[in-house]
Protein backbone atom coordinates (compact mmCIF):
# COMPACT_ATOMS: atom_id res chain seq x y z
CA UNK A 1 0.00 0.00 0.00
CA UNK A 2 1.29 3.48 -0.85
CA UNK A 3 1.57 6.05 1.86
CA UNK A 4 -0.26 9.31 0.51
CA UNK A 5 1.55 11.62 2.96
CA UNK A 6 4.66 10.89 1.70
CA UNK A 7 6.53 12.54 -0.97
CA UNK A 8 10.08 12.21 -2.45
CA UNK A 9 10.95 15.52 -4.24
CA UNK A 10 14.73 17.09 -4.94
CA UNK A 11 14.79 20.32 -7.23
CA UNK A 12 18.37 21.84 -7.24
CA UNK A 13 19.71 24.93 -9.01
CA UNK A 14 23.56 24.77 -9.48
CA UNK A 15 26.21 24.05 -11.82
CA UNK A 16 27.63 20.73 -13.81
CA UNK A 17 30.91 19.72 -12.63
CA UNK A 18 31.51 17.81 -16.06
CA UNK A 19 29.95 16.59 -19.27
CA UNK A 20 27.06 14.39 -18.87
CA UNK A 21 28.42 10.45 -19.73
CA UNK A 22 25.85 8.93 -21.82
CA UNK A 23 25.62 4.87 -21.80
CA UNK A 24 23.26 2.39 -23.89
CA UNK A 25 22.38 -0.57 -21.39
CA UNK A 26 22.46 -3.34 -24.16
CA UNK A 27 20.12 -5.93 -22.48
CA UNK A 28 17.10 -3.17 -22.06
CA UNK A 29 18.38 -0.84 -25.14
CA UNK A 30 17.73 2.39 -22.92
CA UNK A 31 20.05 5.32 -22.50
CA UNK A 32 21.31 6.55 -19.48
CA UNK A 33 23.33 9.57 -18.23
CA UNK A 34 25.24 10.62 -15.41
CA UNK A 35 26.97 13.44 -14.21
CA UNK A 36 27.51 15.04 -11.18
CA UNK A 37 25.99 18.80 -10.55
CA UNK A 38 27.32 21.69 -7.34
CA UNK A 39 25.37 23.97 -4.98
CA UNK A 40 27.05 26.42 -3.21
CA UNK A 41 25.16 28.12 0.24
CA UNK A 42 26.87 31.22 1.60
CA UNK A 43 26.98 31.78 5.72
CA UNK A 44 27.75 35.23 6.95
CA UNK A 45 28.88 35.11 10.65
CA UNK A 46 27.88 38.21 12.46
CA UNK A 47 30.31 37.94 15.20
CA UNK A 48 33.91 38.02 12.60
CA UNK A 49 31.66 39.97 9.90
CA UNK A 50 33.33 37.26 7.33
CA UNK A 51 31.45 34.83 4.85
CA UNK A 52 32.12 31.55 3.61
CA UNK A 53 30.94 29.38 0.80
CA UNK A 54 30.20 25.47 0.99
CA UNK A 55 29.63 23.81 -1.84
CA UNK A 56 27.71 20.35 -1.71
CA UNK A 57 28.08 17.93 -4.98
CA UNK A 58 25.17 15.80 -5.88
CA UNK A 59 25.31 12.79 -8.20
CA UNK A 60 22.30 12.84 -10.93
CA UNK A 61 21.18 9.87 -13.21
CA UNK A 62 19.16 10.97 -16.32
CA UNK A 63 17.26 7.97 -18.33
CA UNK A 64 15.73 7.46 -21.70
CA UNK A 65 15.20 10.93 -24.05
CA UNK A 66 16.39 13.00 -21.73
CA UNK A 67 19.29 11.13 -21.31
CA UNK A 68 20.40 12.43 -24.64
CA UNK A 69 19.18 15.45 -24.50
CA UNK A 70 21.46 16.03 -21.12
CA UNK A 71 24.40 14.82 -23.33
CA UNK A 72 23.94 16.64 -26.46
CA UNK A 73 22.77 20.32 -24.67
CA UNK A 74 25.06 19.96 -21.29
CA UNK A 75 28.74 20.83 -20.80
CA UNK A 76 30.83 21.44 -17.69
CA UNK A 77 29.87 24.74 -15.75
CA UNK A 78 26.19 24.54 -17.65
CA UNK A 79 23.77 26.35 -14.77
CA UNK A 80 20.85 23.76 -14.77
CA UNK A 81 17.70 23.11 -12.48
CA UNK A 82 17.43 19.44 -11.88
CA UNK A 83 13.83 18.42 -10.50
CA UNK A 84 13.55 14.53 -9.34
CA UNK A 85 13.99 12.07 -6.44
CA UNK A 86 16.20 10.71 -3.76
CA UNK A 87 16.87 7.23 -4.82
CA UNK A 88 19.83 4.99 -3.03
CA UNK A 89 21.34 1.99 -4.63
CA UNK A 90 23.67 -0.81 -3.32
CA UNK A 91 26.15 -3.10 -5.02
CA UNK A 92 29.56 -5.38 -4.13
CA UNK A 93 33.00 -3.59 -5.83
CA UNK A 94 35.62 -6.03 -7.18
CA UNK A 95 37.01 -6.45 -3.64
CA UNK A 96 33.71 -8.02 -2.69
CA UNK A 97 32.86 -4.75 -0.31
CA UNK A 98 29.16 -4.14 -0.09
CA UNK A 99 28.84 -0.55 -1.16
CA UNK A 100 26.48 2.13 -1.09
CA UNK A 101 25.44 5.74 -2.94
CA UNK A 102 22.61 8.29 -3.18
CA UNK A 103 21.71 10.05 -6.22
CA UNK A 104 19.18 12.17 -7.73
CA UNK A 105 17.31 10.44 -10.44
CA UNK A 106 16.00 13.45 -12.33
CA UNK A 107 12.69 13.50 -14.23
CA UNK A 108 13.55 17.11 -15.74
CA UNK A 109 15.80 19.37 -16.40
CA UNK A 110 15.93 22.77 -17.29
CA UNK A 111 18.29 25.01 -18.73
CA UNK A 112 18.94 28.39 -17.21
CA UNK A 113 21.56 31.07 -16.75
CA UNK A 114 24.30 31.58 -19.81
CA UNK A 115 26.92 28.80 -20.69
CA UNK A 116 30.05 30.16 -19.15
CA UNK A 117 32.10 31.97 -21.61
CA UNK A 118 29.06 32.42 -24.52
CA UNK A 119 28.90 35.55 -26.25
CA UNK A 120 26.22 38.26 -26.01
CA UNK A 121 23.24 37.35 -28.00
CA UNK A 122 22.94 38.24 -31.38
CA UNK A 123 20.03 40.43 -31.79
CA UNK A 124 19.61 40.00 -35.29
CA UNK A 125 18.02 36.78 -34.61
CA UNK A 126 15.42 38.24 -32.39
CA UNK A 127 11.95 38.04 -34.06
CA UNK A 128 10.33 40.83 -36.56
CA UNK A 129 7.68 43.01 -35.11
CA UNK A 130 4.35 41.54 -36.53
CA UNK A 131 5.87 38.11 -36.28
CA UNK A 132 3.76 37.44 -33.67
CA UNK A 133 -0.46 37.43 -33.66
CA UNK A 134 -0.53 39.46 -30.56
CA UNK A 135 1.67 42.50 -32.69
CA UNK A 136 -1.05 42.92 -35.25
CA UNK A 137 -0.69 47.44 -35.95
CA UNK A 138 -4.63 47.26 -36.23
CA UNK A 139 -5.75 44.62 -33.80
CA UNK A 140 -9.95 44.35 -33.50
CA UNK A 141 -11.68 46.39 -30.67
CA UNK A 142 -13.71 44.13 -29.24
CA UNK A 143 -16.89 45.26 -27.96
CA UNK A 144 -16.83 48.97 -29.58
CA UNK A 145 -20.27 50.01 -30.24
CA UNK A 146 -21.61 47.95 -27.87
CA UNK A 147 -24.03 50.43 -25.13
CA UNK A 148 -25.13 47.79 -22.98
CA UNK A 149 -21.90 47.30 -21.00
CA UNK A 150 -21.68 49.88 -17.96
CA UNK A 151 -17.88 51.20 -18.57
Amino acid sequence: MRDLNSLNKVILIGRLGQKPELRVLPQRDRQVARFTMATNERFYNTSTRESTDRTEWHRIVVWGKQAEFCEKYLDQGRQVCVEGKLRTRSWQDRDGNKRTTTEIEADNIILIGKREGSPAPDHAEDPAPGDFPMDDPEPERAGEGDDDIPF
